[in-house]
């Protein structure tokens, strides 16, 4: 992970609407991606390998177009 944890740059959805109950992503290290609840940025994150995170937004997208 990175040495400094104010240099990881958190990113919310641009869908996110009123911006206080958000899940924010990071890039952690090459490979790894963060998942952190933007109500709590100094709590826990959980980390993914990037290909598992990947796959997770896939199904997620073809869940919601399955829906439309």
């Amino acid at each position: 992970m990175k040495d400094n944890p104010a240099q990881i740059q958190w990113k919310k959805s641009s869908s996110c609407l009123g911006g206080s109950q958000c899940v924010e992503v990071a890039q952690l290290e090459p490979g790894v991606v963060g998942v952190r609840d933007s109500k709590d940025p100094a709590g826990p994150a959980l980390a993914f390998a990037a290909v598992e995170w990947s796959r997770f937004l896939r199904g997620l997208r073809a869940e919601m177009s399955s829906r439309l």
